[in-house]
């Protein structure tokens, strides 16, 4: 069974939680919103809030394969947008900008985690199939998705986020790069790394590769 016929089955927070491709009407629209918010508007900045909260969570959880502290993280990624949005030279960018940091939060915490596990400080952190999977997933792709994300907790954090943001979240290398703050070589370099890890210690029919 090959990993991108599970697409159907994980769990979308909301209506908003869609990728950062672009959007042309919505990058419009926030890229008047973001010209409010350095004006000072705070109305502007809280509904900049309301349109990406729920792609900020279903990204943060979707990379951590639980729900764990994803709350704290999205608060923390906002309050740093609102402190550096006059950085964002291109308004329209807002999403994935803010997926950016969100990325970089959960990296973070993913490498404190590991960390830990590896002093023998903390254990491995369990995968939440609530969180992730469609309440109408079916019972293999359930068992499948435990797998792969029990799997991917033994990768290094940046090889595990590329990957996810790849095979689960469905972005095109582009994005995945500029999600992670590297080159496109770098990033396809990440993914097949943990694409040969996934299909050594997993399913050889699920191989998907960086082109």
């Amino acid at each position: 069974m090959k990993f991108e016929a599970l697409a159907p089955h994980l769990r979308l927070v909301s209506a908003s939680a869609a990728p950062c491709e672009p959007n042309p009407e919505s990058d419009v629209e926030d890229e008047r919103l973001v010209a409010r918010a350095c004006s000072g508007e705070l109305l502007a900045f809280e509904l900049l809030y309301r349109r990406h909260a729920g792609f900020a969570l279903s990204l943060a959880v979707r990379i951590q394969g639980s729900a764990t502290d994803v709350e704290d993280i999205v608060h923390d990624a906002f309050l740093k947008a609102s402190e550096r949005i006059a950085e964002l030279r291109d308004g329209s960018a807002f999403r994935s900008w803010l997926g950016s940091i969100v990325v970089r939060l959960v990296r973070t915490r993913l490498r404190r985690r590991r960390l830990l596990s590896s002093l023998g400080l903390a254990s491995a952190e369990p995968v939440e199939l609530d969180a992730i999977a469609s309440p109408n997933a079916d019972p293999e792709s359930r068992v499948l998705l435990a797998q792969i994300y029990s799997l991917l907790q033994t990768l290094p954090a940046d090889d595990r986020i590329a990957w996810t943001l790849r095979y689960v979240d469905h972005h095109r290398l582009e994005v995945v790069a500029t999600l992670v703050a590297c080159s496109l070589a770098t990033a396809k370099r990440r993914i097949a790394r943990a694409q040969r890890y996934l299909t050594d210690h997993f399913v050889p029919a699920f191989a998907g590769n960086a082109k």
